[in-house]
């Protein structure tokens, strides 16, 4: 958190663990195991995601993606961004607090680290403001020593997702010199992981992160965000026995803002910097247990079912949003059912116009680019269903291993009495084990009959 003075007010929040809070400990649990495991699962003989961007190669669940794919790349992000935009609107910034890998590490790995070494709040408050002694020395170096250790190992699965499990683990396995500059990421990202949640922090989410700052534009009165029920609140006052009239059921106790990993005050309204964390919820409804009043004065609502009493309703642009990423997400799932196994490119040859030959026919000399977009060495062989032309290779691979391609040159041969045209489009076919893998279609130029 910023001051008005433009000075870093460091934040310690107050652990209350209540049952939003335990199940936002089950949530991170469940999405730690497989973003720690998935790297070094194989599934089909790949990796179940990889996003190597040097290599240009793309694995989502053990499928192959390869440049040539990048239509299929562009059209699942803007499915993505329009269910951000369409989950936003619903429901806020849930994704924040719930299942950002920031917020997850922060709060359920880094922080629970202070809580056990360094105490509460209140005795992180205390340590760092008194003197340098051998206990406080031994605290803080135990923290940042497993603080950069937990950072090392994020830095290695960061990096087994760019680069390969496999090839993690030989600049693991093998000599420093045969993989400098591996072990030079490992070192970047590990400092990079450490200054953020040891120093960074809550920043990222107020600062840095440029989806807090969509916030005002992505919701509206119908959204449904961790709000504070101020008609019901308001006016805030302590209890007091001695003066027994009514007012709001805020008791003012200030235990929002003491467990808000943001420093903010959810009394205030809707902020950008809320994380939709609900660590404000329990402790209000921990508060409301104890006085014995209704819970929930702060929790899920949308700005017009506290102003009007009204019950969550969706809008119309809602709507508008769901057609959007159905059709989105329709043609995507179409395309990759269609997607053929094996890519195929094939053109003329550059610079190069039709042969007439002695034996009555014309030729055109084609190059042809084959990529394996399986996980798997496929042996295939080139077809033309038009018996009437030939096929002659100058260089014909009969096999591309995964995730590979093969160039080929070859002529196209056909009698001359039958070319009807100047230009004419052929379709080949690419086969292996006897069915039809992919297609690709080219044209073919020769004098007319």
């Amino acid at each position: 958190m910023v001051s008005g003075t433009n000075k870093r007010v460091w934040i310690y929040p107050k652990l209350i663990k209540g049952k939003l809070y335990q199940y936002r400990s089950l949530v991170s649990y469940f999405l730690l195991i497989p973003l720690f495991l998935s790297p070094f699962i194989k599934f089909r003989g790949e990796q179940l995601f990889l996003f190597n961007i040097l290599e240009r190669k793309f694995v989502i669940l053990g499928v192959i993606f390869m440049p040539q794919d990048f239509y299929l790349f562009v059209l699942a992000t803007l499915g993505f961004i329009v269910f951000v935009v369409l989950f936003t609107s619903l429901f806020g910034r849930v994704w924040c607090g719930w299942a950002c890998p920031q917020t997850i590490f922060m709060e359920m790995v880094f922080r629970k680290i202070e809580y056990w070494i360094e105490g509460d709040a209140k005795k992180q408050r205390e340590l760092n403001a008194s003197p340098l002694t051998s206990a406080k020395f031994f605290k803080k170096a135990s923290k940042h020593l497993i603080f950069a250790l937990i950072s090392f190992l994020i830095a290695n699965v960061f990096l087994a997702y760019i680069i390969g499990s496999d090839e993690l683990l030989k600049i693991i396995s093998e000599p420093i010199s045969n993989h400098l500059y591996g072990f030079i990421s490992i070192g970047v990202f590990t400092a990079i992981f450490y200054m953020v949640f040891a120093y960074v922090r809550e920043l990222v989410c107020t600062v840095i992160c440029p989806y807090g700052r969509l916030q005002e534009v992505l919701i509206d009165r119908k959204t449904l965000v961790v709000a504070y029920d101020y008609s019901r609140g308001e006016p805030r006052g302590h209890i007091n026995k001695n003066f027994p009239e009514p007012a709001g059921d805020c008791v003012d106790c200030n235990l929002c803002v003491d467990v808000c990993p943001t420093g903010i005050d959810i009394r205030q309204g809707t902020q950008m910097e809320c994380i939709n964390c609900t660590a404000c919820i329990d402790a209000c409804d921990m508060v409301m247990a104890k006085t014995h009043r209704p819970l929930r004065l702060i929790g899920f609502m949308s700005e017009e079912e506290v102003a009007e009493n009204k019950k969550p309703s969706i809008g119309k642009r809602i709507y508008g949003y769901a057609a959007i990423l159905t059709l989105l997400f329709g043609t995507l799932t179409f395309l990759l059912i269609t997607r053929s196994d094996v890519g195929a490119t094939i053109l003329r040859a550059g610079g190069t116009l039709y042969q007439l030959r002695d034996d009555g026919t014309v030729s055109n000399l084609y190059n042809a680019e084959l990529i394996n977009k399986t996980s798997e060495t496929v042996k295939f062989s080139m077809v033309m269903p038009d018996k009437d032309t030939k096929i002659e290779y100058i260089s014909a691979p009969g096999l591309i291993k995964k995730g590979e391609s093969v160039k080929l040159t070859f002529f196209l041969i056909r009698p001359q009495n039958l070319v009807k045209e100047y230009k004419s489009k052929l379709i080949l076919e690419i086969q292996s084990q006897g069915k039809v893998i992919s297609q690709a279609k080219t044209t073919f130029i020769a004098p007319p009959n």
